[in-house]
């Protein structure tokens, strides 16, 4: 016998995250509690924020970092990508300023419960944006980034793996530094294995 399950319009989902005392996403009718974070994964969605957010300053750029919404409306997904940039002004979805739908790069950082699904089926709903051009998928057990860009062919792939590496973005003229991007991060072995 098979478990129904309730599924909720995206006006329900909004009216009860309104109301939530926790974020949650939207997939397609499901509502999904998010985990919380480590302190590894808030250092290093900071740092990136905190980077781009000045290098950045008076240029055509907004940065937002984890309690902006993002709708993708080709999927039916509501969901609160760590870091995101968008060019020019944000496309709201409504009158109000929580939700947006127009980002040209998404930052993630890995926890192993949602590894999966970031690198997987949540990359392909950003890739279904049209502004989209870059996500970077940053792990909080080691120094490795992986980089997605959008290209003619298609999506390309740089993965850094040493300490030592520099993250050439490509939608905007920067570079970051691994000892800017993990730094105060501890690859404590104890904090890791409470990462669930």
């Amino acid at each position: 016998m098979q478990l129904q399950t309730r599924t909720f319009t995206p006006e329900e989902y909004l009216e009860l995250e309104e109301k939530a005392e926790y974020k949650n996403e939207y997939r397609d009718g499901e509502i999904i509690a998010m985990t919380g974070g480590t302190t590894n994964h808030n250092e290093i969605a900071g740092n990136l924020y905190a980077y781009l957010k000045f290098q950045l300053k008076r240029q055509p750029y907004k940065v937002y970092i984890g309690d902006v919404r993002l709708w993708i409306p080709k999927h039916r997904q509501y969901t609160y990508p760590d870091v995101m940039v968008i060019r020019g002004e944000p496309v709201y979805t409504d009158k109000g300023t929580t939700t947006v739908t127009n980002p040209m790069l998404i930052a993630e950082v890995l926890s192993k419960s949602t590894q999966n699904y970031d690198q997987g089926d949540k990359f392909a709903y950003y890739r279904s944006i049209p502004e989209m051009q870059e996500y970077l998928l940053i792990d909080q057990t080691r120094s490795r980034v992986m980089q997605y860009r959008k290209t003619e062919q298609g999506w390309l792939l740089t993965d850094y793996e040493s300490e030592n590496s520099v993250v050439r973005l490509g939608t905007v003229e920067l570079e970051i530094g691994f000892g800017d991007l993990y730094e105060g991060v501890s690859f404590d072995e104890q904090e890791l294995a409470s990462d669930e």
